[in-house]
C-alpha cells in the first residue's frame, strides 16, 4: 500500500497520521476511528494491508481508518502505550474504546467498530432478540417464503411472507407480542421496516437476519 501524505487520504481511503494531525483526524472525528499502528519493517502489517484497505473502502463514510507509523510518531505511540505492531485501536467520542494487538482480518475490524456505529431505527441484534423472546416480549416473524421457513426458522417464529405483510398489517400487530421481522440476511426486512416507518407503522427487524442469528450460535428449529 502506498502511504498517503500526512493528514491526507490515499485512494484506499486510509489517512496517514502523525502527532500533528492526530487531534484533527482522530479526536475531533464525527465517526468512529480505527487506527492501525504499524511500521515499514513490519511484515504482518504488509500482509494484512489488503484487508485494511478493503475495510476502509467498505466502511467509507461510516468509519475513518487511519494509519500511524510508530517510527514517525514515536511520542504518540508511547502515549498510547503501543508496544508492538500491528496494533489496532478504536476511538469513539474522543476516547479509546477497544484495542487489539496483532494482525487481524476485516471481520475482526468490523467487530471492533460495530458497537459504535449508528443503528437503523428498529434494529435489534440477535442476542437482544433472544433476550426479548425469553422475557415473552416479542414474536419473531419470518418473512422468507414458506418452503424456507419450513426448512429452518427461529424457534417460536410466526410466518408471514415479505410481499404479503403490507396487506396484513392488522394481522401482524394482532400477534400476542411485539413483532420483529427477519429474513435470510437482514437486508430485505430492513428495507420493509424503513418503508413501514415512512407510513407511520414502526416495526422492528433483526439485524443480520437468520444468518446473523445462526452465526451467534443461537438455536434454529428444523423439522
Amino acid at each position: 500500500m502506498r502511504p498517503a501524505a500526512p493528514g491526507g487520504a490515499a485512494k484506499s481511503g486510509i489517512v496517514q497520521v502523525t502527532e500533528r494531525e492526530f487531534e484533527q483526524e482522530v479526536l475531533t472525528s464525527e465517526v468512529p476511528v480505527l487506527i492501525e499502528f504499524s511500521a515499514d519493517w513490519c511484515a504482518p502489517c504488509k500482509q494484512i494491508a489488503p484487508q485494511v484497505e478493503a475495510f476502509a473502502r467498505e466502511m467509507s463514510g461510516k468509519v475513518k481508518v487511519v494509519k500511524v507509523d510508530i517510527d514517525r510518531a514515536p511520542m504518540l505511540a508511547r502515549e498510547l502505550r503501543v508496544q508492538s505492531v500491528p496494533t489496532f485501536m478504536v476511538f469513539a467520542q474522543q476516547r479509546i474504546v477497544d484495542v487489539q494487538v496483532g494482525a487481524i482480518g476485516k471481520k475482526q475490524m468490523f467487530a471492533m467498530v460495530e458497537p459504535f456505529l449508528p443503528r437503523s431505527e428498529g434494529a435489534i441484534k440477535p442476542p437482544e432478540l433472544a433476550e426479548l423472546m425469553r422475557q415473552g416480549m416479542v414474536t419473531p416473524v419470518d418473512t422468507r417464503d414458506k418452503a424456507a421457513y419450513d426448512r429452518a426458522h427461529i424457534p417460536g417464529a410466526a410466518h408471514m411472507a415479505l410481499d404479503e405483510i403490507e396487506n396484513r398489517l392488522a394481522e401482524l400487530h394482532m400477534l400476542a407480542e411485539r413483532p420483529v421481522l427477519y429474513c435470510r440476511a437482514g437486508d430485505k426486512s430492513k428495507e420493509l421496516a424503513a418503508r413501514l416507518a415512512e407510513q407511520d407503522v414502526p416495526v422492528a427487524f433483526l439485524e443480520g437476519g437468520l444468518l446473523g442469528w445462526e452465526s451467534d450460535g443461537l438455536p434454529v428449529e428444523r423439522p
